[in-house]
């Protein structure tokens, strides 16, 4: 697989790097660090001068250079300066020319420790991306490059129709050699319907792991539970959490076919996630490799 990683010099570029790093540990991975410069024409007081160009070029390279030092030796990793209008629309372009599986960026700095904070760039993404998206919480440079990725888990939902999100997670469980845990969150939001709400969610639940077992490789542990709460942020906290896994959920069923939209699900879920959370677009199609 190939990761991509959205990276500035600043501690959310950092974070980015760090979960990049640890997704790419995985055996035949590629890391695509991509750094992204505006193409657009420069404001009228800035000085017409190349030189000013040149330092602008030689500072990006250099920080690309900083962000390739931090990545550890086995790695097989690759540097990318873009040009374009926006963060965003670099990130999306490099993806597309480099044929990325993954997009990473980080949260915006003002997240508290180990919580998110969306961002314009992960806000663009989110909306708009063909391809999976990462984002790595506050902090996330803390646990360092060293830990793999420890559990997969794909929050399917009680609803049918998540079949492009279980290929992500079956893939990337595969992917990164880690277990897979499908979880279907529950909401009991009225009175009298805690039994029938939990037994639809159990009874998803279960229809998700017989299609997982049923594509996953011999060795791949996969597990299926239903988390309930008063709210889908009390259902998630109410679940237990491994400090090196990653979360999985699908996108809004509002999304443009093969786009990203961030539902209110997922919104929720970024309230109190302690980890990664990867979004898939919607009708995500990915072969699994036999």
């Amino acid at each position: 697989m190939r990761f991509l990683v959205g990276y500035t010099a600043t501690p959310a570029g950092a974070d980015a790097l760090a979960l990049g790093v640890r997704l790419a540990r995985a055996p035949g991975s590629v890391l695509d660090v991509v750094l992204v410069l505006n193409g657009g024409e420069r404001a009228t007081l800035t000085p017409a001068d190349p030189g000013y160009d040149r330092l602008l070029l030689d500072t990006a390279e250099g920080w690309l250079d900083e962000a390739r030092a931090l990545v550890p030796a086995g790695i097989s990793v690759h540097t990318h300066l873009e040009h374009a209008d926006s963060f965003t629309q670099g990130l999306l372009a490099a993806a597309a020319r480099l044929e990325a599986n993954l997009i990473v960026v980080g949260a915006a700095t003002h997240g508290l420790l180990g919580r998110f904070a969306i961002g314009s760039v992960a806000g663009g993404l989110l909306h708009s991306s063909p391809v999976p998206v990462a984002l790595a919480p506050e902090g996330t440079r803390v646990m360092g490059t060293d830990e793999p990725i420890g559990r997969v888990t794909c929050a399917v939902g009680t609803k049918p129709g998540a079949d492009g999100l279980l290929t992500a997670g079956i893939r990337l469980a595969r992917t990164v050699d880690a277990p897979l845990r499908l979880v279907s969150l529950v909401a009991i939001d009225r009175p009298g319907a805690d039994a029938e709400a939990i037994q639809l969610a159990a009874d998803h639940a279960q229809s998700v792991l017989d299609y997982a077992t049923e594509h996953l490789m011999d060795g791949l542990d996969v597990t299926a539970s239903v988390a309930s709460g008063g709210s889908i942020e009390h259902a998630v906290r109410g679940l237990h959490w491994d400090a090196a896994e990653v979360c999985l959920v699908g996108s809004s069923r509002l999304a443009q076919p093969n786009r990203l939209f961030l539902g209110s699900i997922a919104a929720k879920m970024l309230r109190e996630l302690p980890v990664p959370l990867i979004v898939v677009p919607r009708d995500f199609i990915e072969t699994v490799k036999e």
